[in-house]
């Protein structure tokens, strides 16, 4: 089991707080293996092992439709004695109710609670009923550059060997465990798309045109990176003689996101300090989702530069959006209370055109403003603005 301290780290920061810990993200990228680790940690720090209840409700131990009270009744019978107890609960959302249980175990018994799940059922607005301002959401994406070396340090590749395997194959975490070629990649990665899409969006959802619904969710991994409206989808649907509905569209997005395969970006006026609604921006979840679908195709690359980015600045507790100067864009202006940074991301420097350097210079304040690209040799600094390597950028201790 390899260590991903970014997340152990986080848990201890909240450890023996009266909050129930949330870890959500997409179906594999890694939360049970966190559970685990926490479990390891627990037993480290002292904690005996029949006060650490670890349960998994994917496994066939569990029936079908297990309601709210037999969770809280099966989880009951293992708190026979004194002491806190500390439970690892993974996959809650087979649960129906879970809230509800895991609520009544953080009230009546002496409890830290950990709870991980893939859905929607883990989104803020369909727990905060039961667990208002008793849970902390704490995001799990898949693996980070410096993660992925950390699975790596046995593999003879260069640095920048790895970074380009990083750019293809992604950050799931079986993936770079293994030492698959590339379709052998992108197969394992198309079962998890595959299982998300079925499990947690068509059954879930009902959704009988299964086509329509596919070409949709085509249209969105070709567009990454891109600004687009569920408008535009509707009329570019149109085109391709096919009917949905712009509200079907937003339901599609809504759910895909919930799913965690897509993350919304909102732009941001810099002159009236504002978020727009209109215009936003999706990435994936992970690079390799998009390749698995359509195939690698290096003209691509720039646009998952940017997904590979907006996630690098999201694990780092930033709120990220698209930024608007008059007409002018910004790539990324990322947010944490009161620091900020700009970001703009490309592949190579134009030699014919300033304008990455000049959007980001046309900014009058003095935040540090940053062009990440994969040109080697265009690394420096212009008036303020940090040309850095995608590498460097990624394993940068602090911008």
């Amino acid at each position: 089991m390899i260590i991903r301290p970014h997340y152990l780290n986080l848990l201890k920061i909240y450890r023996d707080v009266s909050l129930v810990k949330i870890l959500a993200g997409i179906r594999r990228c890694g939360k049970s293996t966190i559970l685990e680790m926490l479990r390891e940690d627990l037993l480290k720090s002292g904690i005996p092992e029949d006060h650490i209840i670890s349960m998994r409700y994917t496994s066939e131990d569990f029936d079908d439709g297990m309601t709210d009270k037999e969770m809280y009744n099966g989880i009951k019978e293992y708190i026979t004695s004194e002491g806190r107890y500390y439970l690892l609960l993974d996959e809650v959302q087979e649960v129906y109710g879970w809230e509800k249980a895991v609520n009544s175990l953080l009230e009546n018994a002496n409890t830290d609670i950990y709870v991980t799940g893939s859905n929607s059922k883990l989104m803020s607005s369909e727990i905060s009923t039961y667990l208002s301002g008793r849970y902390v959401s704490i995001p799990v994406y898949t693996l980070s550059f410096s993660e992925y070396l950390e699975f790596k340090k046995n593999d003879s590749q260069s640095l920048k060997e790895l970074l380009n395997e990083y750019l293809r194959f992604g950050g799931f975490p079986i993936v770079a465990l293994g030492n698959f070629d590339e379709r052998s990649a992108y197969q394992i990665v198309e079962g998890i798309y595959n299982s998300v899409i079925t499990n947690d969006i068509t059954k879930r959802h009902n959704i009988m045109n299964f086509d329509l619904f596919n070409r949709v969710v085509k249209f969105i991994i070709e567009n990454v990176g891109k600004t687009f409206s569920a408008n535009a989808i509707a009329k570019f649907l149109k085109s391709e003689g096919r009917s949905l509905s712009v509200e079907a569209v937003y339901n599609y997005l809504n759910w895909l996101e919930k799913a965690f395969i897509i993350y919304r970006c909102q732009r941001y006026d810099l002159q009236g300090k504002s978020v727009l609604k209109t215009q936003e921006k999706f990435y994936l979840a992970d690079t390799s989702l998009k390749y698995c679908i359509m195939g690698f195709n290096p003209k691509s690359i720039a646009a998952m530069l940017e997904n590979i980015v907006y996630f690098e600045l999201r694990r780092r507790g930033y709120n990220v959006y698209i930024g608007k100067n008059e007409t002018k864009e910004i790539d990324f202006v990322a947010v944490q209370r009161d620091e900020r940074i700009y970001v703009q991301v490309c592949r190579n420097l134009p030699e014919e055109s300033d304008r990455e350097i000049t959007n980001l210079l046309e900014i009058k304040d003095h935040y540090p403003k940053y062009i990440v690209t994969l040109d080697e040799l265009a690394t420096g600094n212009i008036n303020g603005v940090k040309i850095v390597h995608l590498a460097d950028f990624l394993l940068s201790n602090s911008y």
